[in-house]
């Protein structure tokens, strides 16, 4: 195969960038440590210019934020009021973080004010856990409420037959948020569907389309990557990303960039934010989502927390957050279990997702904990899915983070075991999946008893940080690369032909198609493959 190998850029580049050049990040993370006037002075000296790391009306929503906290309630007001004139979503002002901005609540001038402003529908839909006869819709409102969905069959883009919906009811105690579960439709049919609250209506319907039977021969895409920092200037990627009307998009880690574990307003502001942009509410109302989280979303950069469940304090309530605002399917093993492990099909492909930190054990040399490994391992031997796709937050090639053990290089025993487990097993059609890396790469791990195994990489979704490509990476294979713009990876499943296959192509925020490389069943099978010398 013919290697790509585009912007190698120089290494000063990789060096720490100002935190993913976000001030409105990196302030409220002082606000939540009480230092309210170094948070203040870092908004008012970002730089007011296009592309900008930092919007005018984000910067007067710290400093609403600051005003509120100082308990200067009529300066809250006036930077909230001159943030909405700005275009800063009145939605913001009303999902909080609601203690923080208590005293602006308080405030009758603002109460007047925002009376006819006001949404119901604070963020979502986010479409989800999509399948064959389900899907799930989460969704944030401004106060607990009652909350339904109503789905219709489409034809010829007209709603016909009888409606299927289903109610919930949205909680203080999950931050007003609450997921709708519709059941009974049938596979690969479009829908429309509408949310209402209180039994109003929110806004203009919105369609999706159903899995393919589950276990079916099929064709469809999926979206993937990681590395979403927010950078307003790139937030036109997920407008990129729908305009290919991918069925699903998975997002591997660092999905929002917090790096402040134990400070719920450092978490929730960075979720909000980014749930209040419109190029998201459009994508994710339409595409089913599925997450996992990385070391920027669950602790700090490169962190390893250890194997306990409790220990260090901060992360049952970050998993706790993180469940609050996505749609998955399922979340490691529940309350008994935190994690963000699951899988779920399309069609005959079958996605393990897996959670590489809430047990992350340097010294005992698991990323993965025992109860989650135990998990994989059964889930791989009884997978009946033509391709499995083996979805990390971080590369499982050898090389790619020289000198690092941020990577499954600092796990090459758990790592080796899986690789070998698949081959003892006769596993076929096994494709890895990663994040972490600010760039989309596909490589090649070559193994001596089994099948190559190839790994498909991207995680630079919206970063202005860059990783340079590892074209001479000890242990794997640098097929193609791309590092020169924002991209995505875009995965093209066939598995109707007699020997199925997947193009795996990366797509930069242009939406140009930059190479792409296919892979075939035949390739990924014990059957073709004979110990090697």
């Amino acid at each position: 195969m013919k290697k790509i190998i585009l912007s190698t850029l120089p290494l000063l580049i990789c060096l720490p960038v100002s935190a993913q050049h976000d001030p409105g990040r990196n302030a409220t993370r002082l606000l939540a440590k009480g230092e309210t006037e170094a948070a203040t002075q870092l908004v008012s000296k970002a730089p007011r210019k296009m592309n900008s790391p930092i919007s005018e009306a984000e910067r007067l929503f710290v400093l609403t934020m600051a005003a509120c906290i100082e308990g200067d309630a009529d300066a809250a007001l006036k930077h909230a009021q001159q943030a909405v004139a700005n275009g800063l979503p009145v939605e913001r002002l009303q999902a909080g973080p609601r203690d923080v901005l208590a005293p602006l609540y308080a405030n009758n001038a603002f109460k007047t004010w925002l009376e006819t402003r006001k949404k119901t529908l604070i963020h979502g839909p986010l479409l989800g856990s999509v399948t064959d006869s389900s899907a799930s819709f989460w969704i944030r409102t401004a106060g607990e409420s009652d909350v339904r969905v109503v789905v219709h069959t489409l034809a010829k883009d007209v709603s016909v037959g009888k409606p299927i919906s289903a109610k919930t009811r949205t909680s203080a105690a999950r931050d007003y948020t609450a997921t709708v579960n519709v059941s009974g439709l049938k596979p690969t049919t479009r829908y429309r569907y509408e949310v209402t609250v209180d039994e109003q209506k929110t806004g203009e319907p919105a369609d999706f389309q159903t899995s393919p039977e589950q276990g079916a021969a099929s064709r469809f895409s999926i979206a993937f990557g990681g590395g979403a920092g927010f950078t307003p200037q790139y937030e036109r990627m997920w407008t990129t990303i729908d305009r290919r009307n991918p069925h699903a998009l998975l997002l591997l880690g660092d999905n929002v960039y917090i790096d402040d574990p134990t400070h719920p307003l450092s978490q929730r502001y960075c979720y909000y934010r980014r749930q209040s942009q419109p190029e998201w509410q459009r994508l994710v109302a339409t595409t089913s989502v599925f997450t996992i989280y990385d070391d920027h979303d669950f602790g700090t950069n490169d962190c390893k927390p250890g194997p306990e469940i409790e220990m260090p304090a901060w992360k049952r309530p970050v998993w706790e957050v993180f469940r609050q605002n996505w749609n998955n399917p399922a979340y490691g093993g529940g309350s008994k279990q935190p994690g963000c492990w699951y899988d779920f099909h399309i069609g005959d492909v079958h996605f393990i997702m897996l959670d590489g930190r809430y047990y992350r054990d340097l010294p005992g040399g698991s990323m993965l904990g025992p109860v989650q490994k135990k998990w994989l391992l059964e889930t791989l031997q009884s997978s009946k899915g033509k391709f499995k796709v083996l979805a990390s937050p971080v590369p499982w090639s050898p090389g790619v983070k020289p000198g690092s053990k941020d990577t499954w290089d600092g796990f090459p025993d758990e790592r080796e075991e899986i690789f070998s487990f698949i081959e003892k097993q006769k596993i076929d059609g096994v494709i890895l999946m990663a994040a972490d890396r600010h760039r989309s790469d596909l490589r090649k791990i070559k193994r001596p008893n089994g099948y190559d195994l190839y790994e498909v990489m991207s995680s630079r979704l919206t970063n202005v940080h860059t990783h340079g490509l590892m074209e001479n990476a000890k242990g794997s294979e640098l097929i193609m690369g791309y590092n020169k713009k924002c991209s995505f990876g875009l995965m093209d499943f066939d598995t109707t032909q007699e020997n199925p296959q997947v193009t795996y192509r990366i797509i930069n925020i242009d939406n140009q198609e930059i190479d792409s490389r296919t892979l075939k069943l035949n390739q990924l099978t014990t059957r073709n493959h004979t110990k090697k010398e």
